[in-house]
């Protein structure tokens, strides 16, 4: 019986309920194959349906976090010899419709399929030496994924024009400039880091909170201030309904640490079973 290979993403599920997702295939600094996209779905699939994942955390094996599509598979592509089966895969949005935190520690180099899979994480760490490239008119193609809407929402027009129509590299230390990513930290200390922020995040934050509001982050880019105001009414009376909101509130007046349930269901849409109209009496004492 032989041995089952080396899985191309390695996960770890730590005791705050945190799922680091490790690209691994070092030794082509992770490069993006069919293989790996299918796991990649798989797992943040996985991850949705588990209400012990929190949080999940996003990086790459050895040096590199991922540069794009693996050569052998874009050579393949090109030359119609191996087409990608794009008819055969869902979008690659994943994480942005994943309703958990996900953060990306960015250890390397971050092109192509890697800058946009990092793009599409809610919160961004990155190590200074980092190279990030939106390398798609060097290849003949154009802006993937949804990454012409998501980048200039980061950037600004003109910097997310500049990064798209010239693919030219920027470090980490430029990308935190220009918002692309949020934090920086040395090598040794970038995984450290970006673990100890998920963290904190599956400890203290509500896991029903924290998904109502990556849907409104999203949700609210095609609306206008008035429409957003209005939606946030609906999800306010829809938070009033949930356990968390109540734990919330206690934990505070008790001055202790919320102990919330993770996350076991979809987030009703506003106005399901009445989620509009509730009302709920408001506690004495609140922090806003």
């Amino acid at each position: 019986m032989t041995e089952n290979p080396t899985p191309v993403i390695l996960t770890e599920l730590t005791a705050d309920g945190v799922m680091l997702l490790t690209l691994n295939r070092p030794e082509r600094h992770n490069a993006w194959t069919l293989e790996m996209e299918l796991l990649y779905n798989e797992l943040f699939d996985r991850a949705e349906q588990d209400p012990g994942v929190r949080a999940v955390v996003l990086t790459g094996a050895g040096r590199g976090f991922c540069p794009g599509m693996d050569m052998s598979v874009l050579d393949g592509a090109s030359s119609g010899a191996r087409p990608w089966p794009t008819d055969q895969l869902p979008p690659r949005t994943r994480p942005m419709s994943f309703p958990k935190p996900v953060v990306a520690a960015i250890n390397g180099a971050c092109a192509g399929i890697g800058f946009n899979q990092a793009l599409m994480c809610d919160v961004r760490f990155a190590v200074p030496q980092a190279k990030f490239a939106a390398a798609f008119s060097a290849r003949g193609l154009v802006a993937e994924d949804g990454v012409s809407w998501i980048l200039p929402r980061l950037v600004g027009y003109g910097n997310a024009a500049d990064l798209l129509l010239s693919s030219r590299r920027i470090t980490g230390t430029e990308a935190l400039a220009m918002g692309l990513v949020n934090y920086l930290a040395e090598p040794d200390d970038l995984l450290p880091a970006a673990l100890a922020y998920a963290t904190e995040l599956a400890r203290t934050a509500s896991p029903y909170a924290m998904s109502l509001i990556k849907r409104q982050l999203v949700d609210d880019q095609a609306r206008t201030f008035t429409e957003s105001r209005d939606r946030a009414a609906a999800l306010l009376a829809t938070a009033k309904r949930a356990l968390d909101y109540r734990e919330g509130v206690r934990s505070f007046i008790e001055r202790r640490q919320p102990e919330f349930a993770g996350l076991v269901e979809a987030v009703p849409e506003p106005g399901e079973d009445g989620a509009e109209s509730a009302e709920t009496s408001e506690p004495a004492e609140t922090s806003a």
